[in-house]
């Protein structure tokens, strides 16, 4: 179950889909509030509560999957394992046990963006879009290409988006990490800007790439996440 980070819906996997063995059954899934206007995913209400996230994806992510989290959606993921049952395993893309960081976003720079975001936040996400794809071995191609993903205005509702906001400055998984009911795996990429020197140190390198690499080199992520994957499932057919 592949699963997106803030702002972004399960389009930003599409450019994985030619690198998937054909034994694998790999799903994008959206967040509440996320769709591409299919009605699937409706948002939560204000303020919505962690328990009230994990009762709306409950059928979303069965246990007898593998769960990738790119970005929020990791820090997500990871916190569901207190609300849902244990996946075979979860595999966090560009995402630490926290957001913020001393050595790498800190919280001041969040609580400005979220600042930014109530005022204007249609510029403020496309500005997010372009910060993430910073460490890209090209940039500019990257964004054009989240452009061309999802067009000009969030895919999301701004209450989902805030919440999301919330959920970046608020989540702590260190003791949930520390304790995990399942395998957990770090994918890094080699110059993720949100990701802390220290963070990257415990995790497995994307070598040349920042923190879209479905965008910048989609066929060596399917192939690490599928290693990853198949070593968790501990079968020949590994489902995402």
């Amino acid at each position: 179950m592949l699963l997106s980070g803030w702002g972004i819906d399960r389009r930003i996997w599409q450019s994985l889909e030619a690198y998937w063995p054909h034994e694998t059954e790999a799903q994008p899934i959206d967040w509440p509030g996320y769709s591409e206007g299919d009605g699937d995913t409706p948002a939560l209400p204000a303020n919505a509560t962690i328990a009230q996230l994990a009762e709306s994806m409950a059928t979303s992510l069965p246990h007898d999957t593998v769960w990738v989290g790119w970005s929020l959606g990791g820090l997500l993921a990871t916190v569901l394992l207190d609300y849902l049952p244990a996946p075979k395993g979860l595999i966090l893309l560009g995402a630490g046990a926290t957001f913020c960081a001393d050595d790498g976003v800190t919280t001041a720079e969040l609580k400005a963006f979220q600042r930014a975001f109530q005022r204007d936040p249609t510029a403020t996400w496309q500005h997010f879009l372009r910060w993430q794809t910073q460490g890209e071995p090209s940039p500019r191609q990257a964004y054009r290409q989240l452009q061309d993903l999802l067009g000009d205005t969030p895919p999301a509702d701004i209450t989902s988006l805030a919440a999301g906001l919330h959920w970046l400055a608020s989540i702590d998984n260190r003791s949930r990490l520390a304790a995990s009911p399942c395998p957990v795996v770090h994918l890094t990429g080699e110059h993720d800007p949100f990701i802390s020197p220290a963070q990257r140190r415990i995790s497995e390198p994307l070598s040349g790439v920042g923190h879209c690499p479905m965008l910048s080199q989609p066929q060596v992520l399917a192939a690490a996440i599928i290693r990853h994957a198949t070593q968790m499932t501990n079968v020949s057919t590994a489902v995402l």
